[in-house]
Protein backbone atom coordinates (compact mmCIF):
# COMPACT_ATOMS: atom_id res chain seq x y z
CA UNK A 1 0.00 0.00 0.00
CA UNK A 2 1.11 3.50 -1.11
CA UNK A 3 1.83 6.12 1.80
CA UNK A 4 1.25 8.64 -0.35
CA UNK A 5 -1.33 11.89 0.91
CA UNK A 6 -4.08 10.98 -0.97
CA UNK A 7 -4.82 14.85 -1.81
CA UNK A 8 -1.09 14.53 -3.72
CA UNK A 9 -1.60 14.06 -8.21
CA UNK A 10 1.77 12.00 -8.86
CA UNK A 11 2.52 11.13 -12.27
CA UNK A 12 5.32 8.86 -13.23
CA UNK A 13 6.97 9.10 -16.23
CA UNK A 14 9.69 7.38 -18.24
CA UNK A 15 13.22 8.97 -19.05
CA UNK A 16 13.04 8.96 -22.97
CA UNK A 17 9.47 10.75 -22.71
CA UNK A 18 10.93 13.48 -20.68
CA UNK A 19 14.15 14.08 -22.84
CA UNK A 20 14.94 13.61 -25.97
CA UNK A 21 17.18 10.45 -25.75
CA UNK A 22 15.73 9.15 -29.65
CA UNK A 23 19.72 9.27 -30.66
CA UNK A 24 20.63 7.13 -27.29
CA UNK A 25 17.98 4.91 -28.11
CA UNK A 26 18.76 4.24 -31.59
CA UNK A 27 22.54 3.22 -30.49
CA UNK A 28 21.31 0.49 -27.92
CA UNK A 29 19.33 -1.04 -30.40
CA UNK A 30 21.74 -0.90 -33.04
CA UNK A 31 24.45 -1.76 -30.92
CA UNK A 32 23.75 -3.39 -27.38
CA UNK A 33 23.78 -2.56 -23.80
CA UNK A 34 27.47 -2.23 -23.88
CA UNK A 35 27.72 0.51 -26.41
CA UNK A 36 24.62 2.37 -24.70
CA UNK A 37 26.47 2.31 -21.84
CA UNK A 38 29.58 4.11 -22.78
CA UNK A 39 28.00 6.56 -24.64
CA UNK A 40 26.27 7.81 -21.83
CA UNK A 41 28.71 7.59 -19.41
CA UNK A 42 30.82 9.32 -21.79
CA UNK A 43 28.72 11.94 -22.03
CA UNK A 44 27.09 12.16 -18.64
CA UNK A 45 27.81 15.86 -18.15
CA UNK A 46 25.65 16.77 -21.60
CA UNK A 47 22.82 17.93 -21.05
CA UNK A 48 20.13 16.36 -22.34
CA UNK A 49 17.17 18.78 -24.23
CA UNK A 50 13.86 18.22 -23.93
CA UNK A 51 11.44 15.30 -24.62
CA UNK A 52 7.89 15.96 -25.61
CA UNK A 53 6.47 15.53 -22.20
CA UNK A 54 9.27 18.23 -20.63
CA UNK A 55 6.78 20.80 -21.18
CA UNK A 56 3.66 19.15 -19.75
CA UNK A 57 5.99 18.69 -16.49
CA UNK A 58 7.36 21.41 -15.86
CA UNK A 59 3.35 22.99 -15.99
CA UNK A 60 2.82 20.26 -13.61
CA UNK A 61 5.54 21.28 -11.22
CA UNK A 62 4.65 25.11 -11.60
CA UNK A 63 1.48 24.18 -9.74
CA UNK A 64 3.47 23.46 -6.42
CA UNK A 65 3.76 27.42 -6.46
CA UNK A 66 2.73 28.94 -2.92
CA UNK A 67 2.42 25.31 -1.31
CA UNK A 68 4.84 24.21 1.39
CA UNK A 69 7.70 21.83 0.38
CA UNK A 70 6.58 19.24 2.69
CA UNK A 71 3.01 19.54 1.23
CA UNK A 72 3.41 20.19 -2.41
CA UNK A 73 0.11 19.49 -4.89
CA UNK A 74 1.84 17.52 -7.63
CA UNK A 75 4.33 14.70 -7.50
CA UNK A 76 6.46 13.84 -11.09
CA UNK A 77 8.64 10.42 -10.65
CA UNK A 78 10.75 9.41 -12.60
CA UNK A 79 11.33 5.40 -13.94
CA UNK A 80 14.07 4.73 -16.32
CA UNK A 81 15.10 1.19 -17.88
CA UNK A 82 18.81 2.48 -17.23
CA UNK A 83 20.81 1.50 -14.65
CA UNK A 84 21.54 4.17 -12.11
CA UNK A 85 24.99 4.27 -13.78
CA UNK A 86 23.89 5.49 -17.14
CA UNK A 87 20.99 6.95 -15.64
CA UNK A 88 23.47 10.03 -14.01
CA UNK A 89 23.26 11.86 -16.96
CA UNK A 90 19.51 11.90 -17.04
CA UNK A 91 19.76 13.28 -13.02
CA UNK A 92 22.28 16.08 -13.85
CA UNK A 93 19.76 16.98 -16.82
CA UNK A 94 17.26 16.95 -14.33
CA UNK A 95 19.17 19.65 -12.09
CA UNK A 96 20.38 21.05 -15.08
CA UNK A 97 17.00 22.05 -16.09
CA UNK A 98 15.72 23.27 -12.20
CA UNK A 99 12.95 20.53 -12.56
CA UNK A 100 12.22 18.88 -8.75
CA UNK A 101 12.13 15.66 -9.49
CA UNK A 102 13.67 13.85 -6.78
CA UNK A 103 12.23 10.37 -6.53
CA UNK A 104 13.58 7.90 -9.48
CA UNK A 105 13.48 3.71 -9.89
CA UNK A 106 16.36 2.61 -11.86
CA UNK A 107 15.45 -0.80 -13.52
CA UNK A 108 18.71 -1.69 -15.81
CA UNK A 109 16.34 -3.05 -18.57
CA UNK A 110 13.80 -4.74 -16.55
CA UNK A 111 10.13 -3.05 -16.12
CA UNK A 112 9.16 -0.47 -14.53
CA UNK A 113 5.74 -0.55 -14.75
CA UNK A 114 5.31 -2.49 -11.47
CA UNK A 115 6.96 0.01 -9.22
CA UNK A 116 4.47 2.85 -10.15
CA UNK A 117 1.68 1.44 -7.39
CA UNK A 118 4.14 1.83 -4.71
CA UNK A 119 4.87 5.53 -5.87
CA UNK A 120 1.16 5.99 -5.28
CA UNK A 121 0.82 6.98 -9.00
CA UNK A 122 -2.12 7.90 -11.01
CA UNK A 123 -0.45 8.46 -14.37
CA UNK A 124 2.01 6.85 -16.01
CA UNK A 125 3.81 8.52 -19.47
CA UNK A 126 6.08 6.25 -21.32
CA UNK A 127 7.88 6.39 -24.56
CA UNK A 128 7.86 2.09 -24.33
CA UNK A 129 4.21 0.77 -25.44
CA UNK A 130 5.10 -2.69 -23.51
CA UNK A 131 5.51 -0.26 -20.65
CA UNK A 132 2.68 1.30 -21.05
CA UNK A 133 0.31 -1.80 -21.43
CA UNK A 134 1.79 -3.70 -18.69
CA UNK A 135 0.66 -0.68 -16.45
CA UNK A 136 -3.51 -0.37 -18.22
CA UNK A 137 -3.24 -4.31 -17.76
CA UNK A 138 -2.80 -3.28 -13.84
CA UNK A 139 -5.24 -0.83 -13.24
CA UNK A 140 -3.41 2.42 -13.88
CA UNK A 141 -3.63 4.90 -16.59
CA UNK A 142 -1.03 5.03 -18.93
CA UNK A 143 -0.14 6.21 -22.24
CA UNK A 144 2.56 5.71 -24.82
CA UNK A 145 4.21 9.28 -25.63
CA UNK A 146 4.77 9.62 -29.81
CA UNK A 147 7.10 12.26 -31.52
CA UNK A 148 5.03 14.69 -32.02
CA UNK A 149 5.08 18.54 -33.24
CA UNK A 150 6.07 20.65 -30.25
CA UNK A 151 2.92 22.65 -29.05
CA UNK A 152 4.01 26.38 -29.18
CA UNK A 153 3.49 28.06 -25.62
CA UNK A 154 0.16 29.84 -25.30
CA UNK A 155 -1.03 29.23 -22.01
CA UNK A 156 0.59 29.20 -18.55
CA UNK A 157 -2.46 27.09 -17.29
CA UNK A 158 -1.88 23.68 -17.83
CA UNK A 159 -4.17 22.08 -20.15
CA UNK A 160 -5.01 18.52 -20.82
CA UNK A 161 -7.41 17.04 -23.45
CA UNK A 162 -9.09 13.81 -23.46
CA UNK A 163 -10.83 11.62 -25.71
CA UNK A 164 -14.20 9.78 -24.18
CA UNK A 165 -14.93 5.87 -24.92
CA UNK A 166 -11.84 3.90 -23.82
CA UNK A 167 -10.11 6.73 -22.15
CA UNK A 168 -12.38 8.69 -19.65
CA UNK A 169 -15.23 5.92 -20.08
CA UNK A 170 -14.93 2.37 -20.88
CA UNK A 171 -14.73 0.88 -24.53
CA UNK A 172 -18.58 -0.25 -23.92
CA UNK A 173 -20.14 2.14 -26.60
CA UNK A 174 -17.21 1.89 -28.67
CA UNK A 175 -18.02 -1.58 -29.29
CA UNK A 176 -21.26 -1.33 -30.57
CA UNK A 177 -20.08 1.53 -32.68
CA UNK A 178 -17.52 -1.09 -34.55
CA UNK A 179 -19.91 -3.95 -34.37
CA UNK A 180 -23.27 -2.48 -35.12
CA UNK A 181 -22.46 0.99 -37.05
CA UNK A 182 -23.00 4.58 -36.62
CA UNK A 183 -26.89 4.24 -36.34
CA UNK A 184 -26.56 1.01 -33.99
CA UNK A 185 -24.37 2.82 -31.96
CA UNK A 186 -26.92 5.90 -31.62
CA UNK A 187 -29.84 4.10 -30.94
CA UNK A 188 -27.75 2.16 -28.08
CA UNK A 189 -26.79 5.79 -26.47
CA UNK A 190 -30.36 7.10 -26.96
CA UNK A 191 -31.61 4.66 -25.00
CA UNK A 192 -29.18 4.70 -22.38
CA UNK A 193 -28.80 8.54 -22.10
CA UNK A 194 -30.00 7.93 -18.76
CA UNK A 195 -27.42 5.33 -17.13
CA UNK A 196 -23.90 6.37 -16.22
CA UNK A 197 -21.35 5.32 -18.50
CA UNK A 198 -19.15 2.79 -16.93
CA UNK A 199 -15.28 4.04 -16.56
CA UNK A 200 -12.38 3.16 -18.15
CA UNK A 201 -8.60 3.38 -17.77
CA UNK A 202 -8.45 7.43 -17.09
CA UNK A 203 -10.93 7.41 -14.73
CA UNK A 204 -9.21 7.53 -11.54
CA UNK A 205 -6.39 10.11 -13.18
CA UNK A 206 -9.35 12.04 -14.03
CA UNK A 207 -10.61 12.18 -10.25
CA UNK A 208 -7.22 12.90 -9.20
CA UNK A 209 -7.10 15.92 -11.14
CA UNK A 210 -10.36 17.09 -11.16
CA UNK A 211 -9.97 16.97 -6.64
CA UNK A 212 -6.75 19.34 -7.74
CA UNK A 213 -8.68 21.52 -9.59
CA UNK A 214 -11.30 22.40 -7.48
CA UNK A 215 -8.87 23.98 -5.14
CA UNK A 216 -9.13 26.91 -7.64
CA UNK A 217 -12.12 29.27 -8.57
CA UNK A 218 -13.28 27.82 -12.51
CA UNK A 219 -12.29 30.25 -15.73
CA UNK A 220 -9.61 31.51 -16.98
CA UNK A 221 -7.62 31.94 -13.54
CA UNK A 222 -7.46 28.47 -12.84
CA UNK A 223 -3.97 27.43 -13.58
CA UNK A 224 -6.13 24.01 -14.95
CA UNK A 225 -8.17 23.98 -17.50
CA UNK A 226 -9.37 20.72 -19.20
CA UNK A 227 -11.77 19.33 -22.31
CA UNK A 228 -12.82 16.18 -23.30
CA UNK A 229 -12.73 16.11 -27.26
CA UNK A 230 -14.81 13.63 -28.60
CA UNK A 231 -16.19 12.26 -31.95
CA UNK A 232 -19.18 11.90 -30.51
CA UNK A 233 -21.93 14.35 -31.54
CA UNK A 234 -25.49 14.59 -30.76
CA UNK A 235 -27.61 12.11 -29.68
CA UNK A 236 -25.09 10.85 -28.39
CA UNK A 237 -23.91 13.66 -26.47
CA UNK A 238 -26.57 13.42 -23.18
CA UNK A 239 -25.00 10.07 -21.77
CA UNK A 240 -21.51 11.66 -21.50
CA UNK A 241 -22.92 14.72 -20.31
CA UNK A 242 -25.09 12.88 -17.37
CA UNK A 243 -22.21 10.51 -16.52
CA UNK A 244 -19.94 13.24 -15.98
CA UNK A 245 -22.49 15.21 -13.70
CA UNK A 246 -23.10 11.80 -12.00
CA UNK A 247 -19.26 11.86 -11.34
CA UNK A 248 -18.73 15.38 -9.60
CA UNK A 249 -16.49 16.01 -12.21
CA UNK A 250 -15.51 19.29 -13.92
CA UNK A 251 -14.80 19.39 -17.33
CA UNK A 252 -13.98 23.12 -18.08
CA UNK A 253 -15.17 22.32 -22.27
CA UNK A 254 -16.73 19.46 -24.11
CA UNK A 255 -16.02 19.19 -28.06
CA UNK A 256 -18.62 17.03 -29.66
CA UNK A 257 -16.92 17.22 -33.35
CA UNK A 258 -18.91 14.31 -35.00
CA UNK A 259 -16.24 12.69 -36.64
CA UNK A 260 -14.36 15.84 -37.41
CA UNK A 261 -10.41 15.67 -37.09
CA UNK A 262 -9.82 16.70 -33.88
CA UNK A 263 -6.40 17.64 -34.47
CA UNK A 264 -7.27 21.53 -35.40
CA UNK A 265 -9.26 21.76 -32.32
CA UNK A 266 -6.63 20.77 -29.97
CA UNK A 267 -4.49 23.38 -31.71
CA UNK A 268 -7.27 25.97 -30.71
CA UNK A 269 -7.34 24.62 -26.93
CA UNK A 270 -3.86 24.82 -26.54
CA UNK A 271 -3.61 21.36 -25.40
CA UNK A 272 -0.13 20.66 -23.61
CA UNK A 273 -1.41 16.84 -24.21
CA UNK A 274 -4.22 15.00 -25.28
CA UNK A 275 -4.93 11.30 -24.54
CA UNK A 276 -6.71 9.25 -27.10
CA UNK A 277 -7.19 5.40 -27.44
CA UNK A 278 -7.33 5.88 -31.28
CA UNK A 279 -4.54 5.87 -33.40
CA UNK A 280 -6.04 7.71 -36.40
CA UNK A 281 -7.21 10.61 -33.97
CA UNK A 282 -3.68 10.18 -33.01
CA UNK A 283 -2.38 11.11 -36.05
CA UNK A 284 -4.38 14.07 -36.27
CA UNK A 285 -4.13 15.36 -33.04
CA UNK A 286 0.05 14.87 -33.06
CA UNK A 287 0.62 17.30 -36.29
CA UNK A 288 -0.88 19.80 -33.80
CA UNK A 289 -0.02 19.05 -30.34
CA UNK A 290 1.85 15.97 -27.82
CA UNK A 291 -0.21 13.01 -27.50
CA UNK A 292 -0.61 10.18 -25.62
CA UNK A 293 -1.66 6.94 -27.34
CA UNK A 294 -3.70 4.84 -24.63
CA UNK A 295 -3.68 1.13 -26.38
CA UNK A 296 -7.02 0.03 -24.70
CA UNK A 297 -10.12 -1.09 -25.09
CA UNK A 298 -11.43 -2.61 -28.82
CA UNK A 299 -9.61 -0.43 -31.44
CA UNK A 300 -6.04 -1.83 -29.61
CA UNK A 301 -6.80 -5.71 -29.59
Amino acid sequence: MSDTPADLLTVAISSRALFDLEESNTLFEAQGIDAYAEHQRSREDDVLEPGIAFPLVRKLLALNDGAPAESPRVEVILLSRNSSDTGLRVFNSIQHHGLSISRATFTSGAPTWPYIRPFGAQLFLSANPESVRGALEHGVAAATILPAKAPAHRHDQLRIAFDGDAVIFDDESERVSQEGGIEAFHRHERERAREPLPGGPFRGFLDALHHLQAAYPPGEESPIRTALVTARSAPAHERVIRTLREWGVRLDEALFLGGRAKGPFLDVFGADIFFDDSLHNIDSARQHVATGHVPHGVSNP
